[in-house]
């Protein structure tokens, strides 16, 4: 948790109350050490989540080393900000630590994509099912909006993939606030971040094809007509898909994951 500067403290106690005419009451200005820290808490985001992107995309291959001196040049940011950026994206599993040697983009491998795709079918389908069961109106209004909003983005146009991303993670998220946990949503974050970084492969295999809107529908209109193991069924191919296409080609000898 970032420190309160003196004067931040001082801004809401009985010293500052006895003087009105303090020039930090009057104009409501932040001090000028918090304004610098909200701009260096704001650059250190900017920067995790560009190098999150980066990772996810395959701009920063796997098991790549991530060395401090390039990446300052490469994204126009200080040693600091880029050790914090790093940090978090560790705790994201997306970045490894090498003791005293740095950090590298973490490894992808078959086995880790299996325990990722096995993991957020038995989290996410569960997790579907008490939202059916618990969830109200308001919940049914926000998985049409999701649903609306995802749907003007398929298919996917070229370029557009990012604000789709985003708009599929809402959609996924909204499906499960009927029976809100704040923990289940961390964890599936996490696991939806991993499962993109191998879809990306998965998507420049020869003859990849799906109808990802379709799939949505099929899931949408179990939900709303309370069909809940349809709905979780539907729910678990549509997870699955991808992933079962890449290890299909994998073993195949079709593609090869980069070391």
């Amino acid at each position: 948790m970032a420190k309160r500067s003196f004067f931040s403290a001082l801004s809401g106690s009985s010293i500052l109350a006895a003087h009105p005419l303090h020039p930090l009451q009057r104009s409501g200005a932040l001090p000028a050490d918090a304004e610098s820290a909200q701009a260096n808490r704001t650059l250190i985001e900017h920067t995790y989540a560009t190098l999150r992107t980066d990772i996810i995309e395959g701009r920063l291959s796997p098991g790549s080393k991530l060395r401090i001196e390039h990446l300052r040049t490469q994204y126009a940011v200080g040693a600091g900000t880029l050790r914090e950026a790093l940090t978090r994206l560790v705790s994201d599993a997306l970045v490894t630590t090498e003791g005293q040697r740095g950090f590298r983009v973490a490894p992808i491998a078959l086995e880790d994509l299996e325990d990722i795709t096995h993991l957020r079918v038995q989290i996410e389908t569960e997790a579907l099912r008490l939202s059916m069961r618990h969830g109200d109106d308001l919940w049914r209004r926000q998985v049409e909006q999701a649903y609306a909003a995802l749907s003007t983005e398929e298919p996917i146009a070229p370029g557009r993939r990012p604000h789709w991303e985003q708009l599929n993670i809402r959609f996924h998220e909204a499906l499960l606030c009927g029976h809100p946990s704040p923990w289940t949503l961390r964890v599936l974050r996490l696991l939806s971040r991993h499962t993109e970084r191998y879809r990306c492969y998965a998507m420049a295999l020869p003859g990849y094809l799906r109808d990802v809107h379709a799939e949505h529908a099929a899931i949408v209109e179990y939900v709303f007509q309370g069909q809940e193991a349809r709905a979780a069924l539907a729910l678990e191919a549509h997870i699955r898909t991808t992933p079962d296409l890449l290890i299909q080609a994998l073993r195949e000898g079709r593609a090869v994951l980069p070391q």
